[in-house]
């Protein structure tokens, strides 16, 4: 099992970007697949984006065609890119694997704001 550390959030303006990596703590070459997810306050965490080892991806349709999940096995890191931010993305974002969820990491806060 490996501890996730998410970063890369911050403040940006509406349609601007930001890269969220995610550091994993060892190897992740044999780990199935990462998610990425989002909660913004008073909701629930909601599943954004994914991939898996062969490096297949699938989002949710309010982030099809802005955002690009990523993973490079060698540096043990996994990547969000966020292009096109609009304000409804502001949350705070986590990374976790899959299909077996494990412990989650404090997040990383994105916010979109003029």
């Amino acid at each position: 099992q490996v501890l996730l550390v998410e970063s890369g959030g911050g403040l940006v303006q509406p349609g601007g970007s930001l890269r969220l990596p995610c550091a994993a703590s060892g190897s992740i070459g044999s780990i199935n697949s990462f998610n990425w997810y989002r909660q913004a306050p008073g909701k629930q965490r909601d599943w954004v984006a994914g991939i898996t080892k062969r490096g297949s991806t699938n989002y949710v349709d309010s982030v099809k065609g802005r955002f690009t999940i990523s993973r490079d096995n060698a540096k043990n890191t996994v990547y969000l890119q966020m292009n096109s931010l609009k304000f409804d993305d502001s949350a705070v974002y986590y990374c976790n694997t899959g299909p077996i969820i494990g412990p989650w990491g404090q997040g990383t806060q994105v916010t979109v704001s003029a």
